[in-house]
């Protein structure tokens, strides 16, 4: 495994592949929903280049920027045991200039839910994975559909910037009680992983109830909300695909999102429907 640490050596490296290239950016701290999209990456590309990079722009002040996890040798071990073809590991300065353009996220998706709880986060999201498509040129890259107000913005800007990136959305891994893996969940104690639990639960009570013919939306996200009573609910909501708001479920169109803090560590889930 290639260990890649400027931009010109990625630019370099990338000049050398000819065939399909898959591309898992992350901020570290990988676990086993980094794994998938690795191994997915791998199974489907004959070269695989993962980055691990904390990206400043995407964070608000007062948010984990300066204590996010970090754990390069842990990292590093799991990209080589995985098969990793490249690991890119940028510093800041390396990613960012004084004076460049700005990006910045549609008004219309990027200042709800996520977006009105951390104004300008996408923005920020869209500004670095930009970059790192630009540089690793990427035949596919992998993202989690856990966040899916960010897979959507990543969608729609690759599609409206012409980039020749196809964006492949990955499953929600869970652990074994039903918790969305997260880099996050790391600050939790053992008592605060069994009351974020409730997230994961409330998401089946909504499965539940539209399985048994229920789809409107007030009534399912009354249902959830009493389940999460115990956690600091941020939001509740049911979309559709777009992200725009809908009154009744929409078979095969629709999202289900939670925000909620337990403790001091905010949480978010979802089921697609």
């Amino acid at each position: 495994m290639k260990i890649l640490q400027t931009t010109e050596e990625l630019i370099n490296y990338r000049k050398t592949l000819k065939q399909d290239t898959g591309f898992v950016p992350t901020m570290g701290a990988l676990h086993q929903g980094h794994i998938s999209l690795i191994k997915t990456s791998i199974s489907n590309n004959q070269n695989t280049i993962v980055s691990i990079f904390v990206n400043p722009t995407q964070f608000l002040e007062g948010e984990d920027f300066t204590t996010y996890p970090n754990r390069y040798q842990a990292d590093l071990k799991i990209c080589e045991l995985a098969g990793v073809d490249a690991l890119f590991i940028p510093n800041i300065d390396d990613i960012y200039f004084k004076n460049e353009p700005s990006i910045i996220a549609p008004m219309k998706q990027s200042y709800i839910l996520e977006g009105e709880r951390r104004p300008k986060h996408f923005d920020g999201v869209l500004q670095v994975v930009l970059k790192l498509l630009n540089l690793t040129k990427a035949t596919n890259a992998y993202f989690g559909k856990k966040d899916a107000q960010q897979l959507f913005l990543i969608q729609n800007m690759v599609k409206t910037l012409f980039i020749d990136t196809n964006i492949v959305p990955c499953e929600i891994i869970r652990d074994e009680n039903g918790l969305a893996l997260s880099s996050r969940n790391t600050y939790l104690s053992d008592a605060e992983k069994q009351k974020a639990l409730n997230i994961s639960k409330s998401l089946k009570i909504a499965s539940k109830e539209m399985i048994k013919g229920e789809l409107n939306v007030e009534v399912i996200k009354e249902k959830m909300s009493e389940i999460l009573s115990e956690l600091q609910i941020e939001y509740i909501e049911i979309t559709n695909r777009k992200f725009e708001k809908i009154e009744k479920i929409i078979l095969k169109d629709s999202i289900v999102l939670v925000a909620a803090k337990v403790g001091t560590t905010r949480l978010i889930d979802n089921m697609w429907v």
